[in-house]
């Protein structure tokens, strides 16, 4: 209601008025702005598809290989084991890489099983995750000397 009159600003006469004009209208305009409609839910899309991607640390191209509540360590996972490999191909300390791998297989499989399980046990299986996650990245970072 306006604050001068005690009428109401929407009433069944404006409703009905805007509803001839929105038929009058709205066919006209609508060829004009579904382009302009669809180009910027495209743009959006491509920007969260971006940031969810550097968020995740991995290439747009790869960003769907990465979904789920797990997503963020099964990227990490994947960023390990492709280092991992790395060793592998100098074949440098075979032992730690061999012992490095099966844990990393552990894990994905531990973060997989996490994906079905009720929130509280889901959060307690992703936090030892990414524990286990930093105390390997510093092993492997002491390994390759940094």
């Amino acid at each position: 209601m306006s604050a001068t009159k005690r009428t109401p600003r929407i009433n069944p006469r404006n409703a009905k008025n805007a509803v001839a004009v929105a038929k009058v209208i709205g066919p006209a305009l609508a060829p004009i702005l579904i382009p302009f409609a669809a180009k910027a839910a495209a743009t959006l899309r491509n920007l969260k598809d971006n940031r969810r991607a550097h968020k995740l640390g991995v290439p747009i191209a790869d960003l769907a290989k990465y979904t789920g509540r797990g997503a963020a360590l099964h990227a990490r996972i994947a960023g390990l084991s492709e280092v991992l490999q790395e060793l592998k191909d100098r074949g440098k300390d075979d032992h730690f890489v061999a012992e490095t791998s099966d844990t990393l297989a552990k894990l994905t499989s531990a973060v997989r099983a996490a994906e079905r399980m009720p929130t509280a046990k889901r959060r307690t299986v992703h936090k030892a995750v990414a524990v286990e996650l930093d105390q390997m990245e510093q092993r492997l970072l002491h390994k390759l000397g940094i």
